[in-house]
């Protein structure tokens, strides 16, 4: 598998990931005032899941543009 098949691979993995962590905030905000002690660590990981996907997305556009 060529670095480009696996670093699309890892994009979508995290995608996914992003997508799951999203999912999670949101279930979390709309059953506020319940577990609101739960806010920074489920923010903490949406935000975390994020960047890690922003970082694999910059540089999966890097490798395509070269």
């Amino acid at each position: 598998m060529s670095d480009l098949e696996e670093l699309q691979k890892k994009v979508r993995k995290l995608q996914s990931r992003a997508a799951t962590a999203k999912m999670e905030l949101h279930d979390l905000a709309e059953d506020l005032p319940i577990n609101w002690a739960k806010i920074k660590t489920i923010a903490g990981e949406t935000f975390d899941a994020f960047a890690e996907l922003n970082a694999a997305k910059e540089e999966l556009a890097a490798l395509e543009n070269s």
